[in-house]
Formats: structure tokens, sequence, C-alpha cells
């Protein structure tokens, strides 16, 4: 052998050599990818998404709808003049929209107060059909126009003497739930002017919660009692005032703008009742037909019609009393309340039982316990 061949041999074993290793490192590298993938997962590769926008197609215009046959021109003299441009008024410049300015700083937020729950006051003269919420409507701003004075029934009256009343109220809600309390009810007169006053109350465990006030001040005319001012306060509500101008012939309040006009004989919530009794005290046989007096509230007037029910015997602390009952039942399109008043002849007419029922079924029922009379 020669060293030629020798080296030539010796060159080529290096070679496959080298290949094998090469060959090995590419297989060893291919298999490490392999596993690799089956323990690790692959990274996420964002997927691209080519979009090529096109212009929209024209909207479908709609035909227009076939017209009518236009008929054939007028003749020239049958025409209508033609207005010049001077005449055609031309349409205004539109008005641009006020830019809101800037608000300077956090604007705070309206947060509402809790309402409490109060305790309604039961009607015990009233009786109007209940009224609607507490909201100045467009024809209450301005002053209703005094009208005519309304006609009223005349009637022979003597108001009884002054008196101070004591009264137990026991009342009934429409879902059975019972009250009681009391009430004060005072008549002063001197023949020429006259105070009444009405203060109700109901009996809360050891407490005693004023419900409605009423105050009436007026004179004494061959009408009777002349209110001139009445005033009324109920729980949690404000004080109202019903003014009688008798010069005007009008009724007038606080709580509205109304001017009502006034009737012959008008009264209060307060004095109704002694008014009936003034009526029974000059003439008896009045009661023998319906008695319409005309009542103001605290934000209108109504007529009330009083219709005689009869003779009936009341069971109260004062005795067995021998009494004239006197309704005023409901009246379609003015009152939805019936009220019952029991006047007592021989104790010179004096209200004796007041007893208001509402539409909603609950009885409101006042009834004399004692009567103090002053000192002559």
């Amino acid at each position: 052998m020669t060293i030629v061949s020798f080296l030539s041999r010796r060159r080529r074993a290096l070679v496959l050599c080298a290949a094998t290793v090469a060959l090995h490192y590419v297989t060893i590298g291919w298999l490490a990818a392999r596993i690799g993938t089956a323990d690790t997962p692959r990274e996420q590769v964002p997927m691209k998404v080519s979009a090529q926008l096109r212009p929209a197609l024209p909207a479908r215009v709609a035909s227009p709808p076939r017209q009518a046959p236009v008929p054939a021109p007028a003749p020239a003299s049958a025409r209508p003049p033609v207005p010049s441009a001077s005449r055609i008024a031309a349409p205004a410049d539109p008005v641009p929209e006020p830019v809101p300015e800037p608000v300077a700083g956090p604007v705070p937020a309206v947060v509402a107060a809790p309402v409490p729950v109060d305790l309604v006051a039961p009607p015990v003269q009233g009786g109007a059909a209940p009224r609607p919420a507490d909201v100045q409507s467009a024809a209450d701003s301005t002053p209703a126009a005094a009208a005519e004075p309304m006609p009223g029934r005349r009637f022979r009256v003597n108001p009884p003497p002054s008196a101070t009343f004591e009264l137990e109220v026991n009342r009934t809600d429409a879902d059975g739930t019972k009250w009681s309390g009391s009430a004060d009810m005072r008549w002063q007169t001197d023949g020429s002017t006259y105070k009444v006053g009405l203060d109700v109350g109901i009996s809360v465990l050891v407490a005693r919660v004023g419900l409605l006030e009423l105050a009436s001040e007026g004179t004494i005319d061959d009408g009777g009692i002349a209110p001139v001012k009445m005033t009324e306060k109920r729980r949690s509500r404000a004080m109202t005032a019903t003014h009688f101008d008798h010069e005007g012939k009008r009724i007038t309040f606080s709580a509205s703008t109304a001017a009502v006009p006034m009737a012959a004989g008008a009264q209060d919530k307060a004095t109704v009742p002694f008014q009936l009794a003034a009526i029974g005290r000059g003439d008896v046989n009045q009661f023998g037909s319906d008695i319409d007096i005309q009542v103001g509230e605290d934000r209108e007037a109504t007529v009330y019609r009083f219709v005689l029910v009869g003779e009936e015997e009341l069971d109260t602390k004062m005795g067995r009393l021998v009494t004239w009952r006197l309704a005023r039942p409901p009246r379609p399109g003015s009152y939805n309340a019936r009220l019952d008043i029991w006047l007592a002849p021989g104790l010179d007419w004096y209200p004796v039982q007041i007893r208001n029922t509402e539409r909603s079924g609950a009885v409101t029922t006042q009834t004399v316990t004692k009567i103090l009379r002053p000192a002559s």
C-alpha cells in the first residue's frame, strides 16, 4: 500500500464520520422540537384579515304616485290675480341654536328628602268631594271676576245662647280600624257678634294627637250667623283662611284665587251646626222642606242641602236625649260624603252629635259628653 492510497482511504472515513455526526445532530434537534410542541402550547399567531370597502349601493327611490290628470287651464278672465313678489313672504332665516355655556364646577345632585307618613285627620264637618292635589292651574293664575250674588233662602232665626261642649270622637276606617279621641267646641255670642272654635284630636297610646282646628268669627244679622273669617288647620298642613266679603257679596280663599258669589245666609264649616240650631229655634216648621245653605270651605263654596230624617233618641253620657236628626245625603257633582247632625230641642237646639260618613265607608262620630253654659 502506498502512502497516497492510505491518505485517500483515511479522508473518506473522516468525511463519512462527519456526515454521520451531522445527521444525528439534525435528527436529535427534530425530535426535541416535536417533543416541545407536545408539552408547551404553541404561540398564538394573530390572524390577518383583509377587507375591502366598497361604496354603498344607492337607496332605491320609490316611484312617485300617479298624479290625477291636470284639468284644462281656465280662461284668462277667470284666473285669480297672481300676487306680486313684494307680497310673498320669504322664508325666515334659520335661527342658530344657542351654544350652552360651560358650567363652572360640579353640579350637586338633588336628593329627595324622605316624606314622613302622617296620620290623616278625619273630616269632621266637611264632606265635599276629595279635592285634587295642590297644583295651581292656568285658570287659577288670575283672580276670577266677581259674578252676580247668588240668591239664597232667608230663614227666621234665633241663635242659641253661648255654651262650651265636650265631645267624644269615635272613628272607624274603611278597613275596620277604630280610633277614639275627644273634641272641644265653643260657641260664644253677645247677640251681635259671635265666635266659634273646634279642636279635634285622637288618643294614641297615652298621648292626644291634634287633628283639626276650626275657628270662625263674624256678626249676627237678620239672616242669622254671618261669618267674616274662618281659619282651618289640619295636622301637617298649612293653615287656610276663608273670607266673607258682605259688601262685595263674594267669598275668597287664601288657598285659591277663586272669588265665589256669596248667597244670602252663607256659612262656613264651623257655623253650620249653630245656624241649623238658629233655624230650629226661629221656627221648627222650616224643617218641613229642604234646607239649602251655601258653605264656604278652604278652597271653594258648595251648597249643602239638608233634609229632616226624623226624631231620634240618643244615649249619651249626659243621659238619653230627644233629638231631631238632619242629614245632608251625597249629592252627585257636589259632594260624595254624608253629613248627619242631631239637634236637641230641649237644650236650646244645640248640636249634640255630628257624624260624617265618607265615600270610602269610613265613619267619624262626635257625641256630646258635657255642656257648660256661662253663669248669667
